[in-house]
């Protein structure tokens, strides 16, 4: 019975009521249904309820003997499990579905969420790494991840030890997604515990596995596929030649997505993958200026009939502002004139936020406001004057 197919592009409509909930959860953790497989009979059979009612049948034909569903109790544990540890189902085709990870070629149908599901709707950017990492990795994972949450954008990573760790503790503040190999309430490695707790509470966890699903293998590559899903752009920070950050990266190309990758010595061993991904295209990264330039930070829409919840207005994270953007254009130009003037000095007398003096440096460059010349000098070019 294994149905190894597409997708079905028919739209899907999202379960509401406890029952469905029940039934499409049921029909997933069902033996030998896997993604592709739960489409197809969807597709095939109209409903979830159908499905589930033709699959013992469908299973005798291709030859399995004694075949039933999951049965409702162990779904209806799994819901109860999933609520006492804080968490709900997100079923794709539902307005609070992640709109980029819906369109990859095999995105779950149904994903266990915990934490401020809004901030799926901010700019994504996923962030991956080696798990055993230098310190010059950390401490790039750290500036990446801060400068891209100050610029509006949100990030994304796997919530393992190294890169993954240090990009999720350095954007808290700003938002930041982990998605987890095992179960919602399950967190590895263990050494994660209070930074899982601190995301659920601050930002977004994100599994698809059953709840108390101990992490396999297997697994790591199945959550890499979310990882880069969710995000517009992969940074590789530090990989070896063979890692599942290189798998991530993989992943990415084949889902459409940009990958960019920070180079590193060649003699390091923690940086082949990434010099590897440079040489055969990969954007290079030497800082969060390099990622803005690929990345469009315009919010994803808001499905229109979300309704939003009392206070959101408070919860909201940083956005373009047009008026302030025009402001800040003008200072920059200001203190620019025919004379080269330094980058970095320019961003520290203007005191604002680094990452977003450095992008909007970018977006005037691109108009032709201001010229870059060798060594981090701007200056304004003669028609500008």
């Amino acid at each position: 019975m294994a149905l190894e197919l597409s997708p079905s592009l028919t739209p899907l409509t999202p379960p509401h009521s406890e029952e469905e909930w029940l039934v499409w959860l049921r029909l997933l953790r069902s033996r030998r249904v896997g993604i592709s497989t739960f489409y197809r009979l969807l597709n095939e059979f109209g409903s979830a309820p159908a499905a589930l009612e033709a699959l013992p049948d469908i299973a005798r034909s291709a030859g399995a003997v004694a075949y039933s569903p999951c049965p409702a109790p162990i779904a209806e544990n799994e819901i109860r499990r999933g609520r006492l540890a804080g968490a709900r189902l997100v079923a794709i085709g539902a307005p609070d579905y992640p709109p980029l990870l819906a369109a990859i070629p095999d995105p779950p149908p149904l994903l266990w969420v915990r934490g401020d599901a809004d901030l799926l709707a901010h700019p994504p950017v996923a962030l991956v790494g080696a798990r055993n990492a230098s310190s010059l990795g950390l401490r790039m994972a750290r500036t990446l991840a801060s400068g891209l949450g100050e610029a509006g954008a949100m990030t994304v990573s796997g919530l393992a030890r190294g890169i993954d760790a240090a990009v999720h503790t350095a954007s808290l503040a700003t938002g930041t997604i982990a998605v987890m190999a095992g179960g919602i309430d399950v967190v590895y490695p263990a050494e994660n515990a209070v930074l899982a707790q601190e995301i659920g509470e601050r930002g977004l966890l994100v599994s698809e596995q059953p709840v108390g699903m101990q992490p396999q293998a297997r697994h790591f590559p199945r959550r890499n596929r979310i990882v880069s899903g969710l995000a517009r752009a992969v940074v590789v920070i530090e990989a070896a030649a063979k890692s599942g950050s290189l798998i991530t990266a993989r992943m990415a190309l084949e889902q459409g997505r940009e990958v960019l990758a920070v180079p590193g010595h060649p003699f390091d061993a923690r940086a082949a993958g990434n010099n590897s991904l440079i040489r055969d295209g990969a954007v290079l990264i030497r800082g969060v200026r390099d990622v803005l330039e690929v990345v469009d930070l315009q919010p994803a829409p808001k499905p229109a009939d979300r309704t939003p919840e009392p206070g959101a207005e408070k919860k909201a994270r940083p956005t373009r502002d047009l008026r302030g953007t025009a402001d800040l254009h003008a200072l920059i130009l200001e203190r620019l004139g025919p004379s080269p003037t330094a980058e970095d000095e320019l961003i520290r007398d203007l005191g604002g936020p680094a990452a977003r003096v450095a992008a909007e440096i970018v977006t005037l460059e691109l108009d032709g406001k201001l010229t870059r010349q060798p060594g981090g000098f701007l200056c304004r070019p003669p028609s500008e004057r």
